[in-house]
């Protein structure tokens, strides 16, 4: 199984079993704390996520996969080449991940495949591939199967592969043998709770995602709470500074497919020129990958957060200022409340 996983661009496999009975006493304090934010799936499922047999009945393993998703033409300092984009204002900074084509699409395909290489070899077997898609403890599930260790930011980190990769199950009714989980080796280091620009790790292994970058700019629907806009500096679309400053990521291994190289565009635009798009081009522009899932509006909302911050960063007279101000001038009619409010904000600034 794992020398069919790698031809089909995965770094590792894994099993685990299906009582997550200890997981749930802090799944419901997270809930119950109100970290889930406005994503309300995820206390509807309530307790289902940790119990896999509810969800697909029948199961009794589950196969995890990670695939890695650093560009092809990552380059050995790819992680101070990102940091230092953090301190250029004008410049639009998208998550590593949603760079290339969505992830959603990549793995389930190649899951599937995986699933009937399996079962050309044994016979029709029950099976459910899930890819972040479904109510599934992922990291949970990869930790137990030994794909890594759940670091303090509550991703899950390898010491073979850090942690820029991507994660995916398949639900299965064979009785498979787990594979053995690995011990921690985050030891004292806080880097990831240091450098969180918004304070979201409120503890080692606990993150408060109404506070979090990734959360505000792709699943938070409404306007984006004032007091944090100016710590979001010029990130668009998710954030990876604590994955960036994580010292495990030195061994972050790059993908081997292309659907992970960065779209043109999306490595290493401006913010003018991406405020500038109309929705059908950001349509076309975002086709087939996660960007598009947040819609036109709440893309131009995040750029004009982005867009006041670089205002407030750069001195008074400085010549990058009118081109900013311009580009949200030319948006302060527009006819959605939500994009309204931001660059008013934003001119503000």
């Amino acid at each position: 199984m794992r020398a069919w996983a790698r031809e089909l661009g995965f770094s590792e496999l894994g099993v685990a079993g299906v009582d997550l009975s200890s997981a749930e006493p802090g799944l419901m304090r997270w809930l119950a704390a109100g970290f889930h934010g406005s994503m309300d799936y995820m206390a509807a499922h309530g307790l289902k996520r940790a119990r896999p047999a509810e969800l697909v009945p029948g199961t009794v393993s589950v196969i995890t996969a990670r695939m890695d998703y650093l560009p092809r033409d990552t380059p050995p300092d790819w992680q101070a080449a990102e940091l230092a984009r953090l301190r250029r204002p004008g410049e639009a900074i998208v998550s590593v991940y949603a760079r290339g084509r969505d992830y959603h699409k990549v793995l389930r395909a190649r899951l599937q495949k995986l699933q009937d290489r399996i079962a050309a070899a044994i016979g029709p077997f029950g099976h459910r591939v899930f890819t972040d898609s479904a109510p599934v403890l992922e990291a949970e599930l990869a930790a137990r199967s030994g794909q890594g260790w759940r670091g303090k930011h509550t991703l899950v980190l390898s010491r073979e592969g850090g942690s820029m990769f991507f994660l995916g199950e398949i639900y299965v009714d064979l009785a498979l043998p787990g594979t053995e989980p690995v011990s921690h080796h985050c030891g004292a280091c806080t880097a990831c709770i240091d450098v969180c620009p918004t304070r979201a790790i409120v503890a080692p292994y606990r993150l408060d995602a109404r506070r979090c970058i990734s959360y505000l700019t792709i699943e938070h629907d409404g306007a984006i709470d004032a007091a944090l806009r100016p710590l979001i500096g010029n990130r668009i679309y998710g954030c990876d500074d604590c994955q960036l400053i994580c010292p495990w990521n030195k061994y972050a291994r790059v993908s081997n497919l292309p659907d992970f190289d960065a779209r043109e565009g999306l490595a290493d635009a401006d913010l003018v020129t991406l405020f500038a798009w109309s929705e059908e081009e950001f349509l076309r522009r975002t086709e087939g990958g996660p960007i598009r899932r947040i819609g036109h509006v709440r893309w131009l909302r995040n750029i004009a957060v982005a867009l006041g911050n670089a205002l407030a960063a750069l001195p008074a007279g400085d010549a990058r200022r009118e081109p900013l101000r311009a580009a949200l001038q030319a948006r302060a009619g527009h006819p959605h409340a939500l994009v309204r409010e931001h660059v008013q904000w934003a001119l503000g600034q």
